[in-house]
């Protein structure tokens, strides 16, 4: 009779629960999602769900002429080596629950996903992770260059304590990168979640030390606008943004993977010892001069030294050689000579127009353009050779290809023409 009394009471409480919070659980996976709002009513009254390629579309078009107008009006340059600094606040803020399911579960969800992005567009560049927790700066990773090793300090670490120390962190960074070669472009890059930062100094000082040392900081805020932060981004020449939603922030972090544009006073040129070397046998056994233990298998030897590595780009810890690969400079080379955004194309009324002559399917993977009703599709077209190409091809050319097929098809070697025939 006791237990059967405590199982009805446990229900009551459950139903008191349930009554007092208006949902009961099973729905809040629901509520959590809003998945209702991701739908919307057609011409004939059905409900289907929002097509988000073309918001998406819309959001990378717009960032692409906001790079494009910022490098049109001053004499720039873009560094292909980039050293890049990511200081992530854990401190007591960063357990706030308004990013779901915390700001920092999210923080570290997309910065994941940013240093995979960054090494795939700057594979010469190196990537260090500061974490700031009880008011200390404390170093995760030095500056490397493997994404893996990043992203295991980072997700064994993900605990919000104590306060937050904008100062400390900036001194811990420009203490790193004071080392880094001249040729290097020297970046920060601060996920702030707190609204106050506790300094142990005059921060003032610090600012103007990270600017005597030409380093960009740049500051993505989860919580509100600050006026230290937004100071420091407008002496050291870095972006200042707040994220509204956990998408937005997404796209303020992927903004800077790009190398960005540097003042050309500031950038010095100056040349650089590379190495490229060749791919060991498959059954030589050697002893691997980065790990410092014998593997069997496929490697690269320095061409100085001779010695073995086992992933590339990296640095000869034998005689201090960059050895890097020609599709690694490859990569890095196009951001130099960027393709200009192509030029939306307005829907038409009919098939009649312009678009019939040059076909109904985009240039590059010859899917048809005509939407539904027989009206053409939104479509993009490039402004030397005039084809048109589709919402998904547009970005696959801007952020993977670096070359529009239509321009590459027309300049082809009359030699190779002559041979096709």
């Amino acid at each position: 009779m006791s237990n059967q009394r405590k199982r009805l009471t446990g229900e009551r409480e459950d139903e008191d629960d349930e009554d007092a919070e208006g949902i009961g659980e099973w729905e809040r996976a629901y509520v959590d999602d809003r998945s209702w709002e991701e739908l919307q009513e057609d011409e004939s009254g059905l409900l289907r769900p929002i097509d988000n390629s073309a918001i998406y579309h819309a959001q990378y078009r717009r960032r692409l002429r906001m790079l494009s107008a910022a490098a049109a009006g001053t004499r720039i340059q873009k560094g292909l080596i980039r050293y890049l600094y990511i200081v992530i606040d854990f401190s007591r803020a960063a357990a706030e629950m308004d990013f779901r399911p915390s700001r920092i579960a999210v923080m570290a969800k997309h910065v994941e996903a940013f240093i995979r992005e960054f090494f795939d567009q700057n594979p010469l560049s190196q990537i260090g992770l500061v974490s700031i927790k009880n008011g200390v700066a404390h170093t995760l990773t030095d500056l490397g260059g493997s994404p893996e090793t990043h992203i295991k300090a980072l997700m064994g670490k993900l605990e919000a304590l104590g306060d937050s120390s904008l100062q400390n962190a900036l001194e811990l960074v420009n203490e790193h990168l004071s080392q880094v070669p001249s040729y290097g472009h020297r970046e920060v890059l601060i996920l702030y979640s707190a609204l106050c930062t506790c300094d142990p100094g005059d921060i003032m000082e610090t600012i103007q030390k990270c600017k005597k040392s030409k380093l960009r900081c740049s500051v993505i805020g989860l919580s509100a606008e600050m006026f230290i932060c937004k100071h420091l981004c407008q002496e050291t020449g870095g972006l200042y943004s707040v994220a509204v939603d956990e998408v937005h922030l997404k796209d303020l972090l992927l903004e800077h993977a790009p190398p960005p544009p540097a003042i050309a006073e500031f950038a010095i040129a100056n040349l650089i010892k590379m190495g490229f070397p060749q791919r060991a046998a498959e059954g030589s056994m050697a002893i691997c001069s980065c790990h410092k233990e014998v593997k069997i298998g496929a490697g690269y030897m320095c061409p100085r030294c001779k010695a073995r590595v086992c992933d590339l780009p990296t640095e000869c810890t034998i005689c201090g050689l960059t050895l890097v690969s020609s599709p690694h400079l490859a990569r890095s080379y196009h951001h130099l000579f960027p393709i200009a955004p192509f030029d939306e194309v307005p829907a038409f009324s009919s098939l009649n127009d312009s678009r019939r002559t040059l076909g109904k399917s985009c240039f590059g993977c010859q899917q048809s353009l005509i939407g539904t009703g027989n009206k053409p599709g939104p479509c993009v077209t490039c402004r030397k050779c005039k084809h048109y190409f589709c919402l998904d091809c547009d970005i696959y050319i801007h952020e993977s290809l670096h070359n529009c097929p239509g321009c590459e098809s027309i300049h082809r070697p009359k030699s190779v023409s002559l041979m096709e025939e």
